[in-house]
């Protein structure tokens, strides 16, 4: 249900799997603002790195977030290894513009539907920062056990103070 301004209806929130122009979207998140709990904004050919794993590395599962037929975002899951178990990692990002809208919660939640129709019994976790007070609460509201605050580094080389969420699929 697409929104046209006054008719009172929210647009859909869809997620697509990442394309190679979803690079736009990724400069367009590289804000201050967006990267302060973690570490800050990435150099240029951070982004590009980035978007290139996105695109070709097949443990990364990345989507931009459509709001009507806008991009505003970013949900993904990918590999790791997590206190000696190979687990599945998540995050998520929404521009600054278009948060506080429950838009994040409801790209996880379609997210979380793709993991558990491709990957049953999957372990997934997420790591925000403890001020993240908004990504600690999607959290909450999708299921996730918090397991209690962990140092977690990101990006690499850089520690923080995280609380550590865990979904069992």
């Amino acid at each position: 249900m697409e929104n046209n301004r006054g008719n009172g209806l929210m647009p859909e929130v869809t997620i697509h799997p990442w394309a190679e122009e979803d690079i736009q979207l990724l400069k367009r998140m590289n804000t201050a603002k967006m990267w302060a709990s973690l570490g800050g904004p990435e150099r240029d050919d951070g982004v590009i790195a980035r978007h290139q794993r996105y695109l070709h590395d097949s443990k990364v599962h990345f989507f931009a977030i459509k709001f009507g037929s806008d991009s505003i975002g970013s949900v993904g899951y990918w590999e790791r290894r997590w206190k000696e178990h190979e687990v599945y990692e998540t995050g998520w990002k929404v521009i600054p513009e278009f948060q506080g809208r429950g838009i994040a919660t409801r790209a996880m939640s379609e997210l979380l539907n793709i993991l558990r129709n491709n990957v049953q019994h999957a372990i997934v976790y997420a790591f925000p920062s403890t001020n993240n007070t908004a990504s600690n609460e999607i959290c909450r509201k999708l299921g996730f056990s918090l397991v209690g605050e962990t140092d977690f580094e990101f990006p690499k080389g850089k520690w923080m103070k995280s609380n550590e969420w865990c979904l069992r699929l």
